[in-house]
């Protein structure tokens, strides 16, 4: 039974051809997460300069800053079930000194303070803070995608069931140890798929990219240049909403494809080089299920376990994760070190060897290509100065359109 949908601008489709049974058969194996529902609906968005609030969040992280002319402050990030929320604290009467160790000791907060704007970006001046003693599932304190995450499972397997052999047994192997995790991760702490089950959806975004330039149309070369074109069409009809309101230029950081025309055609450039290779789909896919897969060990938040870390390190003494404080989204203080590009190497690999697949040489130096180079830059974190193969540059491709577009959904 096939089903059809579309995605970007409703310029790709999608269409998987499953029965039933079939998504039984995924959902049963590879269960779709369940969210917990928010304790509140603070949304900070929705308030108005001068406010007065009094909510629960859960604390992301913070630092000590000083003012130019030498005044301390607390900087501090927290969330809650609609996302991420800034604030500050003056260091008025030796709050700092009061507040750091608790700051220290405790992850959930009564916050109180007052709502600031500046040039449209909001925050909270907080005036206390009051930690929470009573049992609440920090879980629930962290955004997660609104999206139909049985359906994005199910279209994930799909893809990765069509596959051919040995690239079909490591994608299995990869979710039949690592689904319960990579279910509900966020791809990041801020810019794109900053939210639980992030992760989730920008890889089923990159697969969408893919079988649409080597699936569904004739020419790779051509689907690019389509997709190009299509994002012309986006930044044009983005200035021109812009012209259109009261104050034209005042929000152009906010355009999501500003800026991006002339890197897209230097790619398609490079692409051009390789114009005598053909893409291997089965190779890019399971590429595309590892370039963000290293997330696993760079990020922490509520609600993450530690199985990659000991997957990829079993010997060593992993005493210091038990005791690690429950935070929304941040960066994990051993992940940070190594970064999630260098681990999806690493988990690859492992994954090959510990479940003794047999693949060529070449092709693991491919996948392991298509991984470090996805950034497409040195200066954006690839690992090497240029995409050196078709599937590189198709990579990268896709995860710069896929990152942006998502700024663009009302529904993430």
């Amino acid at each position: 039974m096939e089903k059809a949908s579309s995605y970007f601008y409703d310029f790709i489709p999608v269409k998987i051809d499953v029965t039933e049974d079939e998504e039984r058969a995924i959902v049963g194996k590879y269960p779709p997460p369940i969210w917990v529902e928010g304790r509140n609906e603070f949304n900070i968005d929705n308030e108005i300069k001068g406010n007065d609030v009094n909510v629960q969040l859960l604390l992301t992280e913070f630092t000590v800053e000083k003012t130019k002319t030498d005044k301390q402050y607390l900087k501090l990030k927290f969330s809650n079930n609609i996302g991420a929320i800034n604030a500050k604290m003056w260091d008025n009467d030796g709050a700092l000194d009061r507040y750091i160790p608790l700051l220290n000791e405790h992850t959930l907060f009564q916050v109180s303070g007052k709502v600031e704007d500046y040039r449209g970006h909001k925050s909270i001046t907080i005036h206390r803070m009051q930690p929470c003693t009573e049992n609440i599932d920090p879980f629930s304190l962290i955004a997660c995608t609104q999206q139909n995450t049985e359906a994005l499972t199910i279209e994930l397997f799909t893809y990765i069931n069509e596959l051919k052999s040995p690239f079909k047994e490591i994608a299995v192997a990869a979710m039949d140890r690592f689904w319960d995790q990579f279910r509900i991760r966020p791809a990041a702490k801020g810019h794109h798929h900053n939210y639980l089950g992030g992760l989730l959806k920008h890889t089923v975004g990159l697969m969408r990219f893919a079988r649409y330039i080597v699936k569904f149309e004739d020419n790779h070369f051509q689907a690019v240049f389509k997709l190009i074109q299509r994002i012309e069409k986006a930044l044009k009809e983005e200035l021109w909403a812009d012209l259109q309101s009261d104050n034209p230029g005042a929000n152009s950081h906010s355009f999501v494809w500003k800026d991006t025309l002339d890197h897209l055609y230097s790619m398609f450039y490079g692409m051009a080089k390789h114009k005598g290779q053909a893409p291997n789909y089965d190779l890019l896919m399971v590429s595309i299920l590892f370039h963000d897969i290293g997330k696993l060990l760079e990020y922490h938040h509520a609600g993450k376990t530690y199985e990659d870390f000991k997957f990829l390190f079993p010997t060593a003494d992993h005493s210091s994760l038990e005791n690690r404080k429950a935070t929304g989204i941040t960066m994990d203080e051993l992940g940070v070190m190594v970064g999630h590009i260098p681990y999806g190497v690493l988990l690859l690999s492992k994954i090959i060897e510990t479940e003794n697949i047999t693949i060529s040489l070449e092709e693991i130096h491919q996948m392991h290509h298509c991984i470090l180079c996805h950034h497409g830059l040195p200066e954006w974190g690839a690992c090497v100065r240029n995409p050196q193969t078709i599937d590189g540059y198709l990579i990268h491709l896709v995860d710069f359109l896929d990152s942006r577009y998502e700024n663009t959904e009302q529904i993430k």
